[in-house]
């Protein structure tokens, strides 16, 4: 235990009320008390601490299972050290306690301050964050939802003209589109389509810059001999559809306006890194980010929001376990199994995702480091393994040399610095499988194609590597 902290507190929190233990450094209960979740009580809170310990809030250390909301924010602003644990963590130093199984506020209140006494380094320290993160967070999540709710709506939509209207569906495939809703809103019964003029759906396709087909051809589609259906349902359909239009079109604004949202955030976060002083604006997460192959508005957006601090810190292991790219490892005596890692932030397993399949797609070094792990393996699970790998090697190395954008995407790979490589595929960690490793293989080895494969025994071929099963 250093000694920056003299006290100890674990703060079990919940909607209404929040139960508070705080100890000594011996482990002694000092107090215990419930206060309520609203201003005054989180206030009260804070006071009581300190007329309790008669010390500083920066030598009180609080242990919370949570890592935002009112009652972080309001202990970081006043200056306590706060620490968020996983509450699955807290379930397991519970059982030091008890073993019977019982749990109860006060009792989780203590665990959580006397883990914090004797186990810091399985806590994570948390800090006041950025402003301008916590806006792009917000914004987006808010876009993810945004795009949830319109495919919903598009779904619904292609139902109701699925009743009445099928030839419809044939024009587009995107039924969400602001220029398809127009269209809709001219010709939204097949009656109507038979007697539009050519010269209207013209004037919709040219407002709407719709160049993939001309009226003539909308019009030969949307006549088509209907469907007969009973009296009423056409008008039945008609009205529930022109409910979804106007929400549809307004989840159009709102997703154009999130998407604003989120470049004016980047270019101040990168503004921000230019004003300050003790580095290049070259060497900043936004220009870096912004200058890697396969990287849009969202995932940047994505990557900034959701691993501040592993960016910050450059701690690509941490990073590669919140993405779901590190791989979960339980050997036991003679089994010894490899499985994909599921406990990760699925925002950004998401973002690396279409990260790497992008990158693979306009990158000259990600697409050759993918073809040849195909070749090798054939397997494209690992081939993306790889490529996120690959790629947190190119920020890696756009740190050291100043993220210029020519420098990541024309610098061969075997000019890399050779110690950026390290943490691609560590000697103890072997490829993410559905199958148990063949115990006669080497158990430490490195992933086929990796840079590092070929020096020594981590680039030797495995025994039965051939061509593999697709």
């Amino acid at each position: 235990m250093t000694g920056d902290v003299h006290w100890l507190v674990g703060i079990d929190w919940a909607s209404q009320k929040h139960q508070v233990c705080l100890l000594d450094l011996d482990g002694r209960v000092v107090g215990e008390r419930e206060f309520d979740h609203e201003g005054t009580g989180l206030s009260q809170l804070c006071n009581w601490l300190i007329e309790q310990t008669k010390a500083l809030p920066g030598q009180i250390a609080v242990a919370i299972e949570t890592s935002h909301g009112p009652i972080v924010e309001m202990l970081l602003e006043r200056g306590f050290q706060v620490y968020s644990i996983n509450p699955k963590q807290l379930d397991r130093f519970r059982d030091r306690f008890t073993v019977a199984g019982a749990k109860d506020d006060s009792r989780d209140a203590h665990v959580l301050a006397d883990a914090l006494r004797t186990d810091r380094r399985a806590f994570r320290r948390l800090s006041v964050e950025n402003p301008l993160l916590i806006e792009l967070r917000e914004w987006s999540r808010m876009l993810e939802d945004l795009k949830q709710e319109r495919n919903r709506l598009s779904n619904r939509m292609r139902a109701q003209l699925w009743r009445y209207y099928p030839q419809a569906l044939e024009i587009a495939d995107d039924l969400a589109a602001n220029w398809f809703l127009d269209l809709w809103q001219q010709v939204p019964t097949p009656a109507k389509a038979a007697r539009v003029k050519q010269a209207k759906i013209e004037s919709i396709l040219k407002a709407n810059r719709v160049r993939r087909f001309d009226a003539a051809e909308v019009l030969r589609v949307l006549r088509q001999k209907p469907l007969w259906v009973a009296p009423g349902t056409t008008e039945a359909a008609c009205a529930h559809i022109r409910t979804l239009t106007a929400r549809i079109r307004l989840v159009n604004q709102q997703i154009a306006e999130a998407n604003r949202q989120l470049d004016e955030l980047c270019d101040k976060l990168e503004a921000e890194a230019d004003n300050a002083p003790g580095q290049q604006c070259e060497q900043r997460d936004v220009t870096i980010l912004r200058s890697c192959p396969g990287l849009g508005r969202i995932n940047v957006a994505t990557l900034l929001a959701e691993a501040p601090e592993p960016l910050r810190r450059r701690d690509y292991h941490a990073l590669r376990a919140l993405c779901g790219a590190a791989p979960v490892t339980r050997r036991s005596g003679k089994q010894h199994i490899v499985v994909r890692r599921f406990a990760c932030n699925k925002r950004l397993q998401n973002a690396v995702y279409h990260w790497a399949r992008v990158a693979r797609l306009v990158s000259m070094i990600q697409s050759a480091s993918a073809a040849t792990l195909r070749c090798a393996a054939e397997d494209i699970v690992m081939a993306a393994h790889c490529v996120v790998s690959l790629i947190g090697c190119s920020l890696s190395y756009a740190r050291c040399c100043g993220g210029k954008r020519s420098s990541i995407q024309t610098m061969p790979a075997r000019k890399w610095p050779v110690h950026d490589w390290s943490f691609l595929c560590p000697t103890e960690t072997a490829i993410p499988s559905s199958r148990p490793a063949d115990r006669h293989s080497a158990a430490r080895r490195r992933c086929p194609g990796c840079p590092l494969a070929g020096t020594g025994a981590a680039g030797a071929k495995r025994p039965g590597q051939g061509r593999a099963r697709r």
